[in-house]
C-alpha cells in the first residue's frame, strides 16, 4: 500500500518548510547581526524554496549542482559537481578508476549540464556575496543527498557564516550524515523506508525552467 504523501505540492511544502526555518532562526537569533540568503536547488527546489525567502525576507539564489551517474543506469548517482568545479564522490564512485574514461567522462557532461543550467538562471540571479551571511540552502527533498552535500561544500567555499541544509523530506539514514556538510539540518520528515521524493507528494511534476525563473524574479525584484 503506497504511503499516504505528506505533501499537496511544492508550494505546501515551501509553506510548512517555511515554518520551521523561521522557528529555527528565531531561537538561534542568527539573524543578529547577519543577515540570510535562501538558496535552491534547482529547478524543483525552486518553489519550496520561495515561501522561506519570504518569510526570512530575503533574496533568493541557486546553486547549481548535478548527479554524476553511470552511463549505463542513469538512475545511479556515483558523486555529483557544481557547475563551478566542485566535485563529490560516492562509495560506488570510488570503483570508478579516478583517471579512467568513465568517471572523467561523467563528470565532464555533468558539470557541462550543470553549467549550462547555470547561464539560463545569470540573469535572473541576485548580484550577492554570502559571505558572513547565513545560507540556506534548500531542495524539494533528498535522496540521496550528493548534490545537496556537494552545493553545501561549493557554498562553504564562499564563507557564508552558518549553511542551514533543509528539505521538506529525507530518508533517515542521511539526516545524521547531512550535518557533516551543514550547521544546522531542517527536514520535516525523516522516514526509514524511502523510495524516491516524488512518493511523498500528491502532485510532483516537473518544474519548468519558466516556473523556476518567475521564483527568481519574484522574490527578488525591487
Amino acid at each position: 500500500m503506497p504511503p499516504i504523501p505528506l505533501f499537496r505540492d511544492r508550494q505546501e511544502a515551501g509553506e510548512k518548510l517555511a515554518q520551521a526555518v523561521l522557528q529555527e532562526v528565531e531561537q538561534l537569533d542568527l539573524l543578529l547581526p547577519m543577515r540570510a540568503i535562501v538558496y535552491a536547488l534547482p529547478r524543483g527546489g525552486l518553489p519550496v524554496a520561495a515561501p522561506v525567502a519570504r518569510s526570512l525576507n530575503c533574496p533568493l539564489d541557486v546553486v547549481i549542482a548535478k548527479k554524476v551517474t553511470r552511463p549505463e543506469n542513469p538512475e545511479l548517482a556515483i558523486g555529483a559537481v557544481t557547475a563551478n568545479g566542485h566535485i563529490i564522490r560516492s562509495r560506488q564512485g570510488a570503483f570508478i578508476q579516478p583517471l579512467g574514461g568513465s568517471w572523467r567522462l561523467a563528470l565532464q557532461e555533468a558539470q557541462a549540464k550543470a553549467q549550462e543550467q547555470l547561464e539560463q538562471f545569470t540573469a535572473s540571479r541576485p548580484q550577492i556575496d554570502p559571505k558572513g551571511a547565513i545560507a540556506v540552502l534548500v531542495d524539494d527533498g533528498i535522496a540521496t543527498g550528493m548534490t545537496m552535500a556537494v552545493a553545501a561544500r561549493a557554498l562553504r567555499a564562499r564563507r557564508p557564516a552558518k549553511i542551514l541544509i533543509c528539505a521538506p523530506v529525507a530518508p533517515l539514514e542521511l539526516v545524521s550524515l547531512l550535518k557533516h556538510w551543514g550547521d544546522r539540518v531542517i527536514v520535516l520528515a525523516a522516514p526509514e523506508t524511502f523510495l524516491s521524493v516524488s512518493r511523498f507528494y500528491a502532485e510532483f511534476p516537473q518544474v519548468e525552467m519558466e516556473e523556476a525563473l518567475a521564483c527568481l524574479v519574484r522574490q527578488n525584484e525591487g
